[in-house]
């Protein structure tokens, strides 16, 4: 199987080009688990297949590392952006991408290389309601700093969905240690009947992020796209910072807005390609009834 293995701000994936490796019948999430494995595999926060679609000009699944699918990725959605227009697979700037979350738009920037520099991406409408997150509860409520305690420690809870869960807390420092110790036990609370990624975050002014992230799946990562996004949004909606923010990533920054005029939410950032190659271990299928 030929893959290339791309990174966004340090949260890499092994991407698969379906249009060329179609993995029919494949166990895709046993494929995922042993490709990420960064000592028996080529190593990764999980893999993302790019794949025709009937609804967009192409599609994108994403499998995290313990084998479970993810519902969108803004890290990764750069990184499909940078592939497909650096691979000829479009000759277009803005095009678009079907995801788990819904259809999203890229424009991608052209260096003088003639490879995308920068990819900005249309994320979409934040949502609010318990139900599209998921959490329990009355099914339109909002969630916006709701005290949830956690071995005696309590943090302030906002959720929002950007195509997939998030729980932001905001805190007066970072520090790793609580990400580390809080971050499962919140990703697997019984509010979060799908799991739920946990952003840790520190406002450093109306304009900074600081921030660090819990991700479904895949345990401590160095960015997360639409968690920043997710996170950008709860910090205006409580007050603490303007429309356009900078968040400051373990792998680099992203650049956030969330536009008034039509309330969706806009990321800008980059997206790198690290490497090419084959994997010569052997492809699991699907067991036949």
């Amino acid at each position: 199987m030929k893959f290339t293995k791309m990174h966004g701000l340090g949260n890499d994936y092994v991407y698969v080009n379906c249009f060329a490796e179609p993995l029919e019948g494949v166990d895709l999430p046993e494929l995922s688990r042993r490709v990420s494995d960064r000592h028996f595999g080529i190593g990764g926060d999980g893999m993302i297949l790019i794949m025709p679609s009937e609804r967009a000009d192409f599609r994108m699944r994403v499998f995290n590392n313990d084998g479970s699918e993810a519902k969108n990725c803004g890290n990764g959605l750069r990184c499909v952006s940078k592939y497909v227009y650096d691979h000829g697979l479009t000759g277009k700037t803005t095009f678009t991408v079907e995801t788990l979350g819904g259809i999203v738009t890229p424009v991608v920037t052209v260096g003088e290389d003639g490879k995308v520099a920068q990819v900005t991406i249309d994320m979409g409408e934040p949502r609010f309601a318990r139900s599209a997150i998921p959490m329990t509860g009355k099914a339109d409520e909002h969630v916006v700093e709701q005290p949830l305690t956690i071995d005696g420690k309590t943090f302030l809870l906002t959720a929002v969905s950007m195509g997939n869960p998030h729980a932001i807390l905001f805190v007066d420092e970072v520090r790793d240690e609580d990400v580390v110790t809080y971050g499962p036990k919140i990703e697997f609370h019984e509010w979060f009947p799908e799991r739920t990624n946990v952003e840790f975050i520190q406002v450093l002014n109306r304009r900074e992020l600081k921030f660090r992230v819990w991700e479904r799946g895949s345990g401590v990562t160095l960015a997360c796209g639409t968690g920043a996004c997710a996170a950008a949004v709860a910090a205006c909606l409580t007050g603490r910072t303007e429309r356009e923010v900078t968040v400051h990533l373990l792998g680099g920054d992203l650049f956030i807005e969330w536009r008034e005029s039509d309330n969706r939410v806009y990321m800008t950032g980059p997206a790198t390609e690290v490497f090419s190659g084959v994997y010569t271990g052997p492809l699991p299928y699907e067991k036949t009834p």
